[in-house]
């Protein structure tokens, strides 16, 4: 008898391995996608000597500042349980106005057109932070109604027109120029934003709740965290850094149309996947929503550099964007059986 109970308890312990597996995998995530980016750097460098060189390093990094901008407000809201669709629009909104404003007020200070363009995006989020926290409304129905509204709103404000970089200062132009201690503004900015970003998440009681209201909305609820305000600020949050982007955008490229950043959502999603932040909700580190975006600056460099067809260069996105997912699934899936196991022992 003590024989027959030996064997039925044999057969869980690979399915317990497995587990354990998966679950010490979610732990190194990020090193992991730190090392795949190393080995395809060096894989890169081997067919183009030109590819790490210092030059396009910086150009690369740079190309990449604005979507880690985004990837960290994106990575807020889809930790609470959301999703922003509306962001390229109101990137396009922020640096639409910004750039009619200075290209009428040629002696702006470019700090003014920054904040002209955070308040606009900021606004925008508010919006949004209401129709999804008081109204009731699901994020995805709520920002693809304000993506299209946002989106009108540019065209209308511009009437169709364009604004290139000779109707605008070059005190403006400049911003996505000029260096700060020897390192590109853009970049400078983006660090600056990370810094104060790890600071709130690790180390002030809104940061922490921001993940209770993703992982469990009806515990955090019983525990007296105010969803309300939480959704409001994620989504203000977002807004604002999608209204730095447009201003940033707009004097990185010299030139603000209608349609700028259309579909530009769907990148900035792409990269919070790809460093693990969890569709579900509740889980997500910033250093990996760093990585996954310059892990998509590498791809977009890259492969045009190893002469790769621009029709293959979206399908080599999409299939890495989808190992991703497979692998946040297998292990968030692997993390939930170790914790039931847990509480069962």
């Amino acid at each position: 008898m003590s024989e027959t109970v030996l064997q039925g308890a044999n057969p869980p312990e690979p399915a317990e391995e497995k587990t354990s597996i998966l679950a010490s995998i979610s732990k190194f995530r990020e090193l992991g996608l730190l090392g795949f980016i190393i080995l395809l750097s060096i894989v890169v460098q081997m067919r183009n000597p030109s590819f790490l060189t210092v030059e396009n390093i910086n150009d690369m990094i740079t190309n990449t500042a604005i979507l880690s901008i985004l990837a960290l407000g994106m990575a807020l809201v889809i930790i609470t349980r959301g999703i922003d669709l509306s962001i390229g629009a109101t990137l396009a909104l922020s640096g639409m106005i910004v750039a009619q404003t200075v290209s009428v007020y040629q002696g702006l200070n470019p700090l003014l057109a920054i904040l002209l363009g955070t308040v606009i995006g900021i606004a925008c989020g508010l919006v949004i932070g209401f129709l999804v926290s008081k109204i009731g409304i699901l994020p995805i129905i709520a920002t693809l109604a304000m993506m299209n509204i946002f989106r009108g709103l540019t065209f209308t404000v511009s009437d169709g027109k364009w604004i290139s970089s000779y109707q605008m200062p070059e005190s403006f132009v400049s911003i996505a120029t000029s260096k700060i201690l020897g390192i590109n503004t853009l970049i400078v900015i983006a660090i600056v934003i990370y810094s104060i970003a790890f600071y709130f998440i690790d180390h002030t009681r809104t940061g922490r709740q921001i993940y209770a209201v993703g992982s469990n909305p009806d515990s955090a609820k019983v525990s007296g965290i105010n969803q309300t305000k939480i959704l409001m600020l994620v989504y203000t949050i977002m807004g604002g850094l999608a209204g730095l982007s447009g201003v940033l955008w707009v004097s990185k490229f010299a030139s603000a149309q209608g349609d700028t950043a259309s579909g530009y959502e769907l990148t900035v999603i792409a990269a919070c996947i790809l460093g693990g932040v969890s569709i579900a909700g509740g889980s997500g580190k910033l250093s990996g929503v760093i990585l996954g975006a310059l892990l998509l600056g590498i791809l977009n460099n890259a492969l045009p550099l190893l002469n790769v067809s621009p029709f293959w260069q979206t399908a080599i996105q999409g299939l890495i964007i989808l190992v991703a997912v497979i692998i946040n699934v297998l292990v968030k899936r692997g993390v939930d059986r170790n914790n039931l196991l847990r509480r069962k022992i």
